[in-house]
């Protein structure tokens, strides 16, 4: 299975730098780069940030980690998509989340109160049917389409990767998505959540691609942030944040060998604290380029 890594620059990279930071990944050979979901903050919003690079690439995969999918209409993600996976074939990987992790940004994605998971599904089984190139009639709770069609058939499927790491997420997951990116997991718990999808769709009649599993890690510079250690506390306080994150790149290496262990060969690697971009794609160069396959 090839073992892959990507870039996340997250906030702290101001738009201008973006265009010269892309061409620095393009020209490393760097995998994938990767826009999340922050509203109220200086990040790209990542539909933008993916267009720009695919314009700008032509090698560099983009992808999401993770957008919102409820409170969004899936016609209009499922064109967005279809576009994008047009213009650069093979290199769209988005990967949808239930809600926003900032809790301020819940709002800017209204669904009706208590039904978020429920419209999450249908909106996926809408999506993917649409992205599937044939013309579609679909009469849910809560979108409605009659003999719809994109327009657009990008020369290769669009998979659709899905986060989350509780019981109903790997239930959905199983069920309706091509692949996962998780979080905040150690090995172990990673591993499990591996082995719970595998499950979840072979009940449904399905099979996740055994190297279509990955994780989201963050790394510093020697150290970790105490707002970032109070921030994990809050999302996990069954954790220790010494297991969740890596203070250094030796680490992050020692995480990422049990990860592989555990099944998983893709990642998403963002820098933690003030660690400048270049600085922070230089040693990712450096230290995760020998470790693909």
């Amino acid at each position: 299975m090839k073992i892959r890594f990507g870039v996340s620059l997250g906030t702290g990279t101001a738009v201008d730098a973006l265009p010269h930071l892309v061409d620095r990944l393009e020209a490393a050979g760097v995998d994938s780069l990767w826009f999340s979901e922050l509203v109220y903050t200086d990040a790209v919003d990542p539909f933008a940030g993916m267009g720009f690079t695919l314009g700008r690439t032509s090698r560099l995969k983009v992808g999401t980690s993770v957008a919102v999918l409820p409170g969004r209409n899936p016609v209009l993600v499922a064109k967005q998509l279809a576009s994008l996976a047009a213009l650069g074939p093979k290199r769209v990987l988005p990967v949808f989340g239930l809600r926003p992790a900032n809790a301020a940004e819940r709002g800017l994605f209204p669904v009706p109160a208590g039904q978020r998971a429920a419209v999450f599904d249908e909106a996926l089984e809408l999506m993917r049917a649409l992205l599937g190139g044939a013309e579609v009639t679909f009469d849910g709770r809560f979108f409605q389409v009659q003999g719809a069609t994109l327009g657009i058939s990008p020369q290769t499927p669009v998979d659709i990767w899905l986060g989350g790491s509780a019981p109903a997420a790997f239930r959905r997951i199983g069920r309706l998505a091509d692949g996962w990116l998780g979080s905040f997991l150690t090995p172990a718990e990673a591993g499990a959540a591996r082995v719970a999808i595998e499950r979840e769709a072979a009940a449904a009649g399905r099979r996740i691609e055994p190297d279509h599993f990955g994780l989201s890690l963050a790394v510093g510079d020697g150290d970790v942030p105490e707002p970032v250690i109070a921030a994990v506390r809050a999302r996990r306080p069954d954790a220790d944040p010494a297991d969740l994150l890596a203070a250094d790149w030796a680490q992050l290496h020692r995480q990422l060998d049990g990860m592989i262990a555990a099944g998983l060969t893709k990642f998403v690697i963002r820098p933690l604290g003030a660690t400048p971009a270049e600085e922070f794609i230089d040693r990712f160069v450096q230290e995760l380029l020998p470790r693909q396959n």
